[in-house]
């Protein structure tokens, strides 16, 4: 009977052992999630100041668009997306404010803006607002992106790209 009650103790104590080393393996894979959070939050707000030094965000708030030899980054519009072309490619950022992904994407791009190429138009389209787009594009969650052509035809659609450089290999 003693055996029987050692043995359950052993088993019980296992048990928690187990359980405890499983609850500090998840505490820590959460703070790992947590600390590339902070880190592409860091970076993004880095480069959004970096880019209100130059005067990038006056420029959006107006939505003007760059000319010379390089494309250009746009807040949303229908009459934009006419732009599409054989040679000019339109592409759809669906970008939400709260996601710190689409917000390191738009820094980069922000901080990027001549590497552009002179072919692309990249369109902010705020995805909070935009039930309408997102319903037409499938789209299901923020920082999803769309090229489309000059009548709006989905031509493909991609998530995530964390930079303007992979956003750019995306385009066709």
């Amino acid at each position: 009977m003693i055996g029987g009650i050692v043995v359950l103790i052993l088993v019980g104590g296992v048990a928690v052992y187990a359980s405890q080393k499983q609850a500090a393996q998840n505490q820590e894979k959460e703070a790992m999630k947590q600390q590339e959070i902070a880190a592409m939050e860091q970076k993004a707000a880095v480069s959004e100041g970096a880019m209100k030094k130059e005067g990038a965000d006056a420029m959006m708030k107006k939505d003007t668009a760059m000319v010379g030899t390089h494309g250009t980054y746009e807040a949303y519009s229908v009459e934009k997306v006419a732009l599409a072309s054989a040679t000019h490619r339109v592409i759809l950022f669906f970008r939400a404010g709260w996601c710190p992904t689409c917000r390191a994407l738009d820094a980069d791009i922000k901080a990027n803006l001549g590497n552009i190429p002179a072919n692309v138009t990249i369109l902010d389209v705020d995805y909070d607002n935009s039930t309408d787009l997102k319903m037409k594009y499938g789209v299901r969650m923020q920082h999803t992106l769309v090229e489309v052509n000059a009548q709006g035809t989905l031509i493909q659609k991609w998530l995530g790209s964390p930079t303007l450089a992979d956003l750019v290999t995306h385009v066709k």
